[in-house]
């Protein structure tokens, strides 16, 4: 029997690997349901990436038509649901794979009623901390006198946020430039971190999303789950999916009536081999991100009915952090958007200062890697011959209407196709304060959905659409939109940082999982059973929800295993 089982390796399962297997070398046993990936394997040709996406034979889930392998680990789990598509990654190092690199504290005032009294800004200070230099976050450095250290982008968004009377602050990024945080180490160059893994330092190449595949990105599987497999001795298995969880009697046999304190026997399938086995273990950490933990739970139980003491508030307060992304296209100076790491800084309005919780968001700039460029160039034929088509229809309108305005629409699109169009876009991630009021759930034919009210949102993207545009007239852009399923009648909003559902409470009648030092994270009714991921917010925090994940995590595994956390993993 394993000393503990560790479900999911992201921001959430990395520290719980690294913490326990720290305690307990040589006992613990994690399952991870994507691939391992090393230098240079992410995939970046066509025929790669269209077979990387994650989907298994059965699963239920409703995923865009252009996901059509059937048995596939790849690394991209897109789904819809009600009103919300939700990007989801599949791999060791979990969310953390793809995530744009921003270690980012909420200010205080967002831990608000709905987090417990144990659970403010000032009892997470320490753990932030801690998280902090494990990952390795700082801002990026930024050289005016080497080119590759200088960054269009950035300076962009600065001068446009003056404008705006905003503004523009460089961001702590879990992205490596060297071990000396004084001196960076040259773009390319490799070393050994300080957790003894092989990284070079960041070249620039914003592929940050996609996979890095030079090891820049200080993604978990370079620090903590590096530490638990190679120092502690944990196991790791990768395409291995845990699919339910019952607990054990004093006789060690599977009895739902039981509270775990005997252990647990976890179902896990290996997704390659098709085989299924039973392991048991002390202790269960489910960290498999917001909707896999969700998921797995629900289904232990009410369908499975493994796990009937789970609160009936599973599945409540989902969130999408407020997440929304707009493009601007045409400004009169280039953003340079297929360079660097993909956000480098971030505009405040109304989160850190002049708080307003109805309309509380930042904007970040983000970078998207030159392969889409090329794409976005590619497309320009077929723009002309909708610009033929469009001339003719403007000709034959103006000999009848004779409207000026024809006439600068037309110049418009013109201007539009004669540009470079990826030099001078510029993307605007933002995210915020959305009403956290999501729910989770399975239907009567056994499908996972998520019933998002965006309606409860609508005053925060409203400010969204208000500052996006804004950004457009300070930086003259000739053309503004957002994802082109938020328009009307679709209103189907994109998250990446899906969060909530087994809140964090004093009790099970507020929320799914304890909030008591001595149990933190544990699931009310049950011992040694804890979730150490994004589903432990009891609401969405506005900043990037990366560092606040790996400090609860850290906090769940002080009190399990009893250690302070430090640095030192």
């Amino acid at each position: 029997m394993y000393e503990a089982l560790v479900i999911g390796t992201g921001f959430g399962g990395g520290v719980l690997s690294a913490r326990l297997a720290k305690r307990w070398p040589g006992q613990i046993l994690v399952v991870e349901r994507g691939k391992r990936y090393g230098f240079g394997s992410f995939p970046r040709s066509p025929h790669e990436m269209a077979r990387n996406f994650y989907q298994q034979p059965g699963d239920g889930h409703r995923r865009p038509k252009f996901v059509t392998a059937v048995n596939s680990t790849g690394l991209f789990d897109i789904r819809s649901y009600d009103h919300i598509d939700v990007v989801l990654a599949a791999g060791l190092g979990g969310g953390s794979l793809i995530y744009a690199n921003v270690f980012l504290e909420p200010p205080p005032q967002v831990f608000d009623e709905r987090w417990p009294s144990t659970c403010k800004k000032n009892d997470l200070e320490r753990y932030y901390a801690v998280a902090k230099k494990v990952l390795g976050a700082r801002p990026v450095p930024i050289d005016e006198n080497d080119p590759r250290r200088r960054l269009t982008r950035t300076q962009y968004f600065q001068k446009a946020a003056a404008a705006m009377g905003r503004k523009s602050e460089l961001v702590p990024i879990m992205v490596h430039f060297g071990n000396d945080h004084e001196r960076p180490l040259a773009p390319g160059l490799q070393e050994v971190n300080r957790h003894g893994a092989l990284q070079s330092s960041c070249i620039y190449c914003a592929e940050c999303d996609i996979g890095c595949n030079v090891q820049s990105k200080n993604s978990t599987d370079h620090n903590y789950l590096f530490v638990a497999e190679k120092k502690h001795g944990a196991t790791i298995l990768t395409e291995h999916e845990a699919r339910s969880i019952a607990p054990l009697n004093a006789a060690g046999q599977i009895d739902p009536s039981a509270d775990g304190r005997f252990g647990y026997a976890v179902t896990v399938v290996d997704l390659q081999q098709k085989t299924t086995e039973l392991i048991k273990t002390k202790r269960v950490i489910v960290a498999a991100g917001t909707l896999g933990t969700n998921e797995l739970l629900l289904r232990c139980k009410d369908q499975l009915k493994t796990l009937p003491r789970v609160s009936s508030q599973l599945g409540s307060g989902f969130s999408g952090n407020g997440d929304f992304l707009s493009f601007i296209v045409d400004a009169k100076e280039p953003a340079d958007p297929n360079y660097g790491p993909v956000i480098t800084q971030r505009i405040d309005f109304n989160l850190y200062d002049r708080f307003d919780k109805d309309r509380a968001f930042v904007m970040q700039d983000a970078s998207y890697p030159n392969i889409l460029a090329w794409f976005i160039e590619g497309q320009k034929p077929g723009i002309l011959k909708l610009q033929a088509i469009w001339d003719g229809v403007l000709s034959f309108v103006r000999t009848i209407v004779r409207s000026p305005m024809m006439g600068r629409m037309g110049g418009v699109i013109s201007r539009f196709l004669g540009q470079d169009l990826s030099y001078k876009a510029s993307v605007h991630l933002c995210m915020g304060l959305d009403r956290s009021d999501g729910r989770l759930g399975i239907d009567k034919e056994g499908r996972f959905g998520i019933h998002w009210p965006y309606k409860n949102s609508l005053s925060l993207y409203q400010a969204i659409d208000k500052a996006v545009k804004q950004f457009r007239t300070a930086v003259g852009g000739r053309l503004m939109f957002h994802m082109p399923t938020w328009g009307w009648p679709l209103r189907r909003n994109v998250t990446v940082h899906p969060l909530g559902g087994c809140a964090l409470s004093e009790d099970p009648t507020r929320g799914v999982t304890d909030a008591a030092p001595s149990r933190f994270g544990a699931v009310h009714g049950y011992e040694h059973l804890f979730v150490a991921d994004g589903s432990l917010f009891p609401s969405a925090v506005g900043a990037n929800p990366a560092a606040t994940i790996a400090a609860l995590a850290e906090r769940v595994a002080e009190g399990i295993t009893g250690l302070p956390p430090t640095e030192d993993l």
